[in-house]
């Protein structure tokens, strides 16, 4: 399970500010069901000043917690001081959150800016018209990468994942973000040369030996994380027979599992051309 500290138990046990507000000037829609996280943050202002907020979330404990402690932060903020608060802002007022979970805070961010657009009287942002869609799992896009990497000062493809949930579904955008990244970061991209060695083929016994290890290593810890297993129950060449344990049974998000994390991580770790499938039961 994840590590929350005390403030980010408190706010998910006893969240506050919990519901609709009914004379909200102000309401601020993130994320979808669809993908798993989504908030409507409803805002009372009185002149330039938020007098009252509330919300609704749907979403993990991190995501809930997030959203009270961002109502308690902006309750007697005028808009252009609630305009300067940050995903990071949220994360210290409840003590840290996990950096798997970083993304609820940014949730957060987004949803207040959402909501004050929407009392300005300006369009919500779509989109198409905030960049280049490169994350489709997740409906995340290049501009919404880029301001994480350089708000969050962050350094790797997994820290990107973390913050926007980019790359973190079929895992086809992971390229795109690593060029992002360097681009931000003022990285060269690594030319092919002719003179790079080609990778050892691997015998049967060498894969299967690397699976056992990369499933045991990096794979069943995160999953046992969320109260889940993974067992290896064949191999055929480099098709992998896996049954999913625990939690991940009854997930309805298993099919990602198997195809975004477990095959992308033995793709990564020990063959490209591994196929990973669910062993029938």
């Amino acid at each position: 399970m994840w590590e929350y500290t005390d403030k980010v138990r408190e706010h998910f046990l006893n969240p506050r500010n919990v519901g609709s507000l009914d004379d909200a000037n102000a309401i601020g829609e993130v994320g979808s069901l669809a993908c798993g996280d989504a908030l409507k943050l409803y805002l009372k202002i009185d002149g330039d000043r938020i007098v009252d907020a509330k919300f609704q979330t749907f979403g993990c404990a991190s995501a809930i917690a997030s959203s009270s402690a961002l109502t308690e932060l902006i309750k007697g903020m005028t808009v252009e001081e609630a305009l300067k608060l940050t995903n990071r802002d949220i994360a210290e007022f409840l003590g840290g959150l996990p950096k798997e979970k970083m993304h609820c805070s940014v949730m957060g961010q987004e949803a207040l800016e959402a909501a004050i657009r929407n009392w300005r009287g300006e369009p919500a942002v779509e989109h198409s018209h905030e960049g280049q869609l490169v994350c489709k799992c997740f409906g995340v896009t290049d501009e919404q990468i880029v301001r994480a990497i350089r708000e969050n000062g962050l350094k790797t493809v997994e820290e990107i994942t973390h913050y926007t949930k980019a790359g973190g579904g079929c895992g086809e955008c992971v390229g795109e973000l690593q060029k992002l990244l360097d681009a931000e970061l003022g990285k060269a991209p690594v030319c092919e040369t002719p003179q790079a060695a080609a990778p050892k083929k691997l015998s049967n016994v060498q894969r299967m030996q690397l699976v056992l290890k990369v499933l045991e290593g990096e794979i069943r810890p995160r999953l046992q994380q969320d109260g889940g297993d993974i067992e290896l129950v064949d191999m055929d060449g480099t098709t992998v027979y896996v049954a999913l344990r625990g939690m991940c049974t009854s997930c309805p998000s298993s099919r990602l599992t198997l195809e975004g994390f477990v095959e992308k991580t033995l793709r990564d770790h020990v063959d490209e051309n591994i196929v990973v499938k669910e062993a029938a039961a």
